[in-house]
C-alpha cells in the first residue's frame, strides 16, 4: 500500500513541477548569493547541531525520503521519495523496507547503493568502526535494531518495536545519505552527495561555493548555476547588503520583525514572509552541580519569566507561548492553552510568580541583602544575545546578578554538551515537528543533546508509550501529558517560540519557507532567478 502510495506521490510531483512550469517557465542560470549569519564548525550535517550547517550544505545531499520542499507544514502526508523510489512497512510495522533509485552516483562518479545507506546509518547508531565526531541526533534511531541491505538497490529497517515516527524522521534535513567510501573527517571538509550541488570550498568565515551538479538524476535539475554563502556576522551590515541588490535572499528565517520594517522600507518589492520556525528559546540549567542542583532554585527561574515582555521586545508581540512542542496552528502537537497556563510560571500573574519565585529563593539562602551571582552563557549572535540579555534583566526581580558569557557559533554546541556551563540561554530547534525527535533528542537519559543533565526515568517510559501508539488523538493526548511534565519539572524552561522573517529580491522564484521546522526547506533544485 505505501509502495502505491510513493509512486501516486512521485506522479503528483511531476504535476506539480508541471503546474509551475506554466505559470511562469523556469530559466537556467545565475548563481543565487544568500549572506550567512556565520561559520558553521562544519560542512557536516551529521555531526552538527544548528542550521547554520543544514542551509548550506542541504543543497549537496539527498535523504531516501524528503519533505515536500514547496508545501510549508510538515507532515506525515508531505513525505516524498527521493533516492528512495518507494517504500513499505511489514505487517508488524517492524520492518520498513525501501526501494532504491538505480540511476543515481555520487559528486566523484562512484554509484550510489544500499551500501551507503547502511553505511551511513551504522555511524549514526555508533556501530560502525567509523565514528562520527560528534552525534548528535544517535537517539533518533535508538528504536532500529539494524539496517540491511538486501541486493544493492533494496536497504531496510528492522525496529526492535513499532516507531511511527521513523519515516518522518528520514524525512528531516538532518538525514542525509553518506557515502560509504569516505570518512567522517573528509565530509567535515570536502562534502561529497548525491544532491543538485556539488561542494566547492568553505573558507572560514568569508564563504560557502557550492556548484550545479551536471549529473544530478533528476534530470533538467537544477536550474541555477550555483550558489555562493556570504559570511556576514553583523546583522544590520548583512541586511544593508541585501537592501543594496548584493544578496539575492536574507539568511533564512533570520530577519527579525523591526529589520523587516527597515527591509521593506528600503526595498518595497522583496518578498518577505514571516513563520514560526519551530525553534524555541529556553533556558538551559546545568543541575549536576551547584548551585541549580537546588530544584528550589531552577523552579524559582521558571517562575520569574515574563514571557510576554520577551515577545513584545523581540518580536513587537509576534511569537508564541508554548512547552516543547511547537504552539498551533502551525504545529501539529501543542498542547491547549488552558493546559498550559495551569503550569506554575505560565499564568498570566506575573508579579504573583515572582513572589513565589522570591520565597524559593530565600528559602535556598538568597534574598535582598544576598544575591546569587552567576554567568549567562549564550551563543554569539543576536538571536541567543538579546534574549539573554532581557533574562539577564528579568532574573534581578529574585535576587540573581547574572553576567553574559558569549561564545563563539565553533565552540557553543562542544562546550555545552560538556556541560561546561551554569546556566544558558539557548535556542533548541525541533528538526522535525514529530514528539519522538524532541523527546528523546532532549530530555532522554543519556543523549547527546540533552546538555542540562536532566534525567527521570518514568517520564522516559512515558516517552516509549507515545512512540508507539498508532492512533494519533490518543498520541496526542500522551504528548500533551509528557510536555505538561517536562515543563513541571523544569527541564528545560521554555521562554518563547519565535517567528521570523526571510526576504528575498522579486525575481527569486520557488522558494518556500517551512512553518514548522527551519531545518528542512533548503534543497533549492528547483529555485530559479527570473532575471
Amino acid at each position: 500500500m505505501r509502495s502505491v502510495q510513493a509512486l501516486a506521490i512521485a506522479v503528483l510531483s511531476v504535476l506539480a513541477i508541471s503546474d509551475v512550469s506554466l505559470a511562469g517557465e523556469p530559466k537556467s542560470g545565475g548563481i543565487f548569493r544568500i549572506y550567512h549569519r556565520d561559520s558553521p564548525g562544519s560542512a557536516s550535517i551529521h555531526e552538527g547541531s544548528t542550521y547554520s550547517i543544514n542551509i548550506p550544505f542541504m543543497p549537496v545531499f539527498n535523504n531516501l525520503v524528503i519533505f515536500d520542499q514547496h508545501i510549508a507544514q510538515n507532515s506525515t502526508e508531505t513525505i516524498r521519495p527521493e533516492l528512495a523510489e518507494s517504500w513499505a512497512w511489514n505487517g508488524d510495522n517492524k520492518t520498513l523496507t525501501f526501494k532504491l533509485r538505480r540511476d543515481v552516483k555520487w559528486h566523484d562518479g562512484k554509484p550510489f547503493t544500499s551500501a551507503d545507506v547502511k553505511c551511513t546509518f551504522d555511524m549514526l547508531m555508533g556501530k560502525s568502526p567509523q565514528k562520527f565526531r560528534q552525534n548528535p541526533r544517535k537517539s533518533w534511531y535508538d528504536e532500529v535494531d539494524d539496517v540491511t541491505a538486501n541486493g544493492d538497490y533494496e536497504a531496510s529497517f528492522n525496529l526492535k518495536r513499532p516507531q511511527p515516527a521513523l519515516l518522518s524522521l528520514l524525512a528531516s534535513g538532518y538525514t542525509p545519505i553518506y557515502p560509504c567510501h569516505l570518512s567522517p573527517a573528509e565530509m567535515r571538509t570536502k562534502p561529497v552527495g548525491t544532491g543538485p550541488f556539488k561542494f566547492v570550498e568553505f573558507k572560514a568565515n568569508e564563504s560557502i561555493k557550492l556548484v550545479k551538479n551536471p549529473d544530478y538524476f533528476k534530470k533538467g535539475l537544477p536550474y541555477l548555476d550555483g550558489i555562493e554563502f556570504t559570511i556576514i556576522t553583523n546583522r544590520s551590515t548583512a541586511i544593508l547588503g541585501f537592501v543594496s541588490g548584493k544578496f539575492d535572499m536574507t539568511f533564512p528565517t533570520e530577519v527579525s520583525i523591526p529589520l523587516l520594517k527597515d527591509v521593506k522600507s528600503q526595498a518595497p518589492n522583496a518578498v518577505c514572509v514571516v513563520e514560526p520556525n519551530n525553534v524555541s528559546t529556553n533556558i538551559i540549567i546545568n543541575s549536576s552541580g551547584p548551585p541549580f542542583d537546588n530544584i528550589d532554585i531552577r523552579r524559582a527561574l521558571a517562575l520569574a519569566l515574563d514571557r510576554k515582555a520577551f515577545i513584545q521586545i523581540m518580536f513587537e508581540g509576534q511569537g508564541d507561548i508554548g512547552g516543547t512542542m511547537e504552539p498551533a496552528p502551525s504545529g501539529l502537537w501543542a498542547m491547549p492553552k488552558d493546559m498550559m497556563e495551569s503550569i506554575p510560571g505560565y499564568g498570566p500573574d506575573i508579579e504573583k510568580n515572582r513572589e513565589e519565585a522570591r520565597k524559593l529563593m530565600q528559602k535556598a539562602g538568597y534574598g535582598p541583602d544576598k544575591h546569587l551571582q552567576i554567568k549567562v552563557s549564550t551563543r554569539n549572535i543576536a538571536v541567543y544575545r538579546d534574549p539573554a540579555i532581557i533574562l539577564i534583566d528579568q532574573i534581578k526581580s529574585i535576587y540573581i546578578d547574572a553576567e553574559l558569557d558569549v561564545v563563539d557559533t565553533a565552540q557553543w554546541f562542544p562546550k555545552i554538551a560538556r556541560k561546561d556551563y551554569s546556566l544558558g540561554l539557548n535556542l533548541t530547534g525541533n528538526a522535525v515537528d514529530e514528539p519522538d525527535q524532541s523527546f528523546y533528542e532532549n530530555y532522554a537519559c543519556g543523549s547527546e543533546r540533552n546538555y542540562t543533565n536532566y534525567c527521570n526515568k518514568d517520564i522516559e517510559k512515558l516517552f516509549d508509550q507515545q512512540s508507539e501508539e498508532t492512533d494519533v488523538s490518543k498520541r496526542k493526548k500522551m504528548v500533551w501529558e509528557i510536555d505538561k511534565k517536562l515543563q513541571e519539572d523544569v527541564a528545560r524552561p521554555i521562554i518563547f517560540h519565535a517567528r521570523t522573517g526571510t526576504c528575498w529580491q522579486p525575481y527569486v522564484k520557488n522558494v518556500t519557507i517551512m512553518s514548522n521546522s527551519s531545518y528542512n526547506g533548503y534543497r533549492y533544485e528547483d529555485v530559479w532567478l527570473d532575471k
